[in-house]
Order: structure tokens, then C-alpha cells, then sequence
């Protein structure tokens, strides 16, 4: 069995570029949401003639939706913030000829008014409703996975701290946000979805990953809250944490 030692110098020496999770194969286990994102995104592509996908990330999910339907857009798009991510979105996404522009997560959206008929975003850390309906044709839909507010709750306490106060409901907010903005609100869903940890090197590579999990982490400031994590999964077999997902399927009028 591998010492706490040699479970977190792993953790730390992981890349953390994009958004593939396969590393975590055997170390860590998220149950999905039972609405299946990406195959109501390859849906809503196969229908659509101009898409835009929001915070990208390395374009994994965009890309595995866009090689699902027998007639991919005929414009495709998408945003980045972060240069590496940036750099692995064009890379991937070049098969459909798309544009990847560096954009600010909370900025405008480099693209002109009613430019799209598809705007996408998965795990948003900024929803900018006034940019999602200024660049969706009218008819056009706006479909998102999103973070709901507790999200590994659980994990940031045994690091930080148990926090006063209940979470928000995020997806009502979204939906109020989203109706604010024009847009009618389609389809809205919730669930809260099982996580387990099976070694601390899974958990830091996770919080060096995810980074507003624990914002400011590093090993060496939070090496005896991880030690007690250890702890618990040598005594437990696993650390439970949980996350909460939301869908909004949102529509411009006509």
C-alpha cells in the first residue's frame, strides 16, 4: 500500500490542462446526472446550423457531441479563458473547422447579435444571460450543465472547515437570471449526484484541478487537513463527497 507521502507527490505531479478525467479511472467515481448532457447536446447539434459553445475548456465534451450527429453545424464556435485549455480547444475542435476565441469567462462574447441558433455551456463559471441572448437568433436555444451551489460541500469542509448558511438554489436563480435576460425557460432539472474518492492522491489532483473547490490550495497549506482525509479513506475505504448539477434548456422568441 502506497504511503500518504507517495499519494500526494503523485496528485501534485499530475497535468491539470483541460478537462478529460480519465486519469481518475479506478481512484475516483462521479455518478452522472440521469438526463445524459452530451446526448442532448449531439441532439440539439443535429439540428442546428450555427453553434457556440461557452468555457470550453480543452473541448472535450463539445467535440465528443459534435462527432455523434449525421449533420454536424455548419458554423461551429466556442470560448476559452485559459491559454492551455485554449491551446488543446483548437486542436481538438479543428476536425469541424471551428473558431476558438480567448474570451473572459465574466467578458462579452466575441461574436456579433443573433449569430447562433445553438449556444451550449457545460460547467460554467460565469453565465453572462445578456451575452447568451444578445448572440442567439431569435428561435434560437441555449442549453446548459451547471454547478449547483454545494458542490463538494463535503470536501471543502474537511479542509476548511464546516461554513455557516445553506446553499443557494442555483438553478432557480439561473432560471430567473435567464427569464430576466428575454429568454423562455424550457426545461430546468436538479439532481444531486454521489462522489467517492479512493486515495488522497485522487483528492489533490481534484482540488489542483477544480480550483474554486478550495480556492487558494496547495499541499503544504492544507497537508494535515489531507492527512485526516487519508485517515478516513484507510479507515473507510473511500471519502464521499457530493456534487449538485442542474439543466436549464432556454429559448430566444421569435
Amino acid at each position: 500500500m502506497r504511503t500518504f507521502e507517495e499519494l500526494v507527490a503523485e496528485g501534485e505531479a499530475v497535468p491539470t490542462e483541460g478537462w478529460d478525467f480519465s486519469w481518475f479511472s479506478g481512484r475516483a467515481t462521479e455518478e452522472r446526472p440521469p438526463w445524459g448532457y452530451a446526448g442532448l447536446l449531439a441532439d440539439r447539434l443535429g439540428h442546428a446550423s450555427r453553434s457556440l459553445d461557452l468555457q470550453t475548456g480543452g473541448g472535450e465534451v463539445y467535440a465528443g457531441a459534435l462527432a455523434r450527429p449525421a449533420r454536424p453545424p455548419g458554423r461551429v464556435a466556442a470560448t476559452e479563458s485559459w491559454s492551455p485549455n485554449l491551446a488543446l480547444a483548437r486542436l481538438r475542435l479543428a476536425a469541424w473547422g471551428a473558431e476558438v476565441a480567448e474570451a473572459a469567462d465574466d467578458g462579452p462574447f466575441p461574436f456579433p447579435d443573433a449569430a447562433f441558433d445553438l449556444v451550449s455551456s457545460r460547467h460554467p463559471t460565469v453565465q453572462r444571460w445578456d451575452e447568451i441572448t444578445r448572440v442567439l437568433s431569435p428561435g434560437g436555444t441555449h442549453l446548459c450543465q451547471g454547478i449547483g451551489s454545494g458542490t463538494h460541500r463535503v470536501l471543502a469542509d474537511a479542509l476548511l472547515g464546516p461554513r455557516p448558511g445553506p446553499d443557494q438554489p442555483t438553478a432557480e436563480l439561473a432560471a430567473a437570471a435567464a427569464r430576466a435576460a428575454g429568454l423562455q425557460v424550457v426545461d430546468l432539472r436538479v439532481r444531486r449526484c454521489r462522489v467517492e474518492f479512493s486515495d488522497v492522491g485522487a483528492v489533490v489532483h481534484f482540488l489542483r484541478k477544480v480550483v474554486w473547490t478550495v480556492p487558494g490550495f496547495s499541499v503544504e497549506r492544507y497537508r494535515p487537513q489531507l492527512a485526516e482525509v487519508h485517515r478516513r479513506i484507510e479507515r473507510d475505504g473511500v471519502f464521499v463527497s457530493w456534487s449538485q448539477r442542474y439543466l436549464i434548456e432556454a429559448r430566444r422568441p421569435d
